[in-house]
């Protein structure tokens, strides 16, 4: 599969307990995020990227269904699917910021009451008055 940059990897593990069709699922919606998948972005088939993935088509159009769900994705009939316009750039970006703070949040060992507590405490910090 390729995108504005270059070609993007999606790699399915057969040996995985995650079902391949959420594994195709998350690194596309990971992708989207991430902004390699940016805007306007014409995916693959679902008959091509199942060829490509040695996947059943039924399992790439439920990754793609499920993404469309979620708005990550539109598709426009015989024209294809693309990545959705319309999202919010602020929340994409305040959304990695909080998987960030998850993530090191964990690492330390921090219970994730505590780590939410430390969250209230600094938006009430920069609240005027």
């Amino acid at each position: 599969m390729s995108g504005r940059e270059g070609p993007v990897l999606i790699v399915v593990d057969q040996d995985s307990s995650v079902p391949p069709y959420e594994q195709v699922r998350g690194q596309l919606a990971e992708m989207v995020g991430d902004g390699r998948l940016p805007v306007g972005t014409r995916l693959p088939t679902v008959r091509q990227l199942a060829a490509d993935l040695n996947l059943a088509a039924n399992t790439v159009a439920r990754a793609y269904r499920e993404l469309e769900a979620a708005g990550l994705l539109r598709t426009r009939g015989r024209h294809g699917t693309f990545v959705a316009p319309g999202r919010d750039d602020a929340m994409d970006r305040l959304q990695r910021a909080a998987a960030d703070y998850a993530a090191q949040a964990g690492r330390l060992g921090v219970p994730p009451a505590a780590a939410l507590a430390l969250v209230r405490a600094a938006l009430d910090a920069t609240r005027p008055g």
